[in-house]
């Protein structure tokens, strides 16, 4: 897991401003291309958050995800706001907590009807348990909301889409509900900060509180009303989140640092034997490749590092003979490994955050892979430590 700070970000200016009342000491940090977050910690704790707003939309939510992704390398992106239940089991201010994510408005139009080809991504395994232990506690509600009728954590599929869904009588309505009739919730944002996770290799979690039902009540008076109590839901649980996944990876930290020392030894000298082998990147088989080889031992830098980074170009190699990795996401997956060598071999902060970076965009290309992915989170690990 990163050591950066968890990334927290919404759509609209009431659901930021749910989160910023409970940070601490919040300093303005603007990326090259403008895009401002405000960085502090969770008032009464060490927790450190970046928040950001992304406006309405998947697209613009993509964007400004994979922007703090790049920018922060963060435990986890956190994505909090309001949604529209789609059934009445979501009560108003109650809180989902996305299971799956889909992306309902892929599809295909036939002369018999519009067949639904969604795009689907679950939660992290990680995320998803430490959520469901903050659940269970119900601890996390702030007190103004736990007075007669406290909030409750649901867990469950997020529909996202392109619109505004204020109807359930409408034909697209009626056709969400037969083809997403497991969504416990709809809204416009969860698929895009989604994909810009699966891309970059960041833990995502989708945190909405119920403001509506999205049958048409959306601009009344009750609705301007429990905006704010659902954002503040939402906001509460996504904080309570945060502290927990910090702790959490503190204390993951301090076991790998009690290792037995022998084991440590043992994987300093694989580590070592990886990086003398004459054998390099096994890339020169793909025409045309640019990329980087070195197969020749480092005189110095990060030799563990380097050597596992070898390692894993061989195991790449190795993958797509045996037609697990097609050629074009090989070729794709060589281009962000190169990218992490030299960056790892200028052995700085910065080179080495960037490292972190493109190994995770690599951990999500080779999702299929699962040897790929536990041979890439390792190295993600190692390659954190030294940013």
């Amino acid at each position: 897991m990163s050591t950066g700070p968890v990334v927290i970000l919404t759509a609209l200016n009431l659901e930021y401003q749910a989160v910023r009342q409970k940070l601490a000491s919040a300093q303005v940090h603007r990326h090259e291309r403008g895009t401002r977050f405000e960085v502090g910690t969770v008032r009464g704790s060490a927790c450190p958050v970046a928040l950001g707003l992304t406006s309405k939309g998947n697209q613009s939510a993509a964007v400004i995800a994979e922007r703090a992704i790049q920018e922060f390398s963060p435990a986890a992106v956190l994505f909090v706001g309001v949604a529209g239940a789609l059934w009445d089991a979501a009560r108003l201010g109650d809180v989902v907590v996305a299971s799956h994510v889909y992306a309902y408005h892929g599809g295909t139009s036939d002369d018999d009807g519009l067949k639904a080809r969604p795009r689907v991504w679950e939660a992290p395994h990680g995320i998803s348990q430490i959520a469901s232990h903050v659940a269970r506690l119900n601890n996390w509600a702030d007190s103004a909301s736990c007075d007669d009728d406290p909030p409750q954590v649901r867990f469950g599929a997020i529909a996202a889409g392109e619109i505004v869904q204020n109807s359930r009588i409408s034909a697209e309505a009626k056709w969400i509900r037969q083809h997403y009739n497991d969504a416990l919730a709809i809204e416009m944002e969860a698929a895009g900060v989604a994909q810009a996770g699966h891309l970059s290799g960041a833990p995502v979690a989708i945190i909405r509180g119920i403001s509506d039902r999205a049958d048409g009540t959306k601009n009344s008076t009750d609705d301007r009303s429990l905006q704010p109590r659902a954002a503040a839901n939402a906001a509460a649980f996504a904080i309570r989140l945060a502290v927990e996944l910090v702790a959490e990876q503190k204390e993951t930290a301090v076991s790998q640092d009690s290792k037995d020392p022998s084991a440590s030894r043992l994987d300093r000298h694989i580590s070592n034997t990886a990086h003398n082998s004459t054998v390099g990147i096994m890339a020169g088989s793909v025409s045309g490749s640019s990329v980087h080889m070195n197969p020749t031992p480092l005189k110095s830098g990060p030799i563990d590092l380097i050597g596992k980074l070898h390692g894993l170009g061989e195991n790449l190699g190795r993958h797509r003979t045996e037609g697990f990795l097609d050629e074009d996401t090989y070729r794709e997956a060589l281009a962000d490994l190169d990218s992490a060598l030299r960056s790892a071999e200028k052995n700085t902060p910065d080179s080495s955050k960037r490292a972190v970076m493109m190994l995770r965009r690599l951990r999500g290309l080779v999702s299929e892979c699962p040897a790929l992915v536990a041979e890439l989170t390792s190295l993600i690990a190692a390659a954190g430590n030294r940013a």
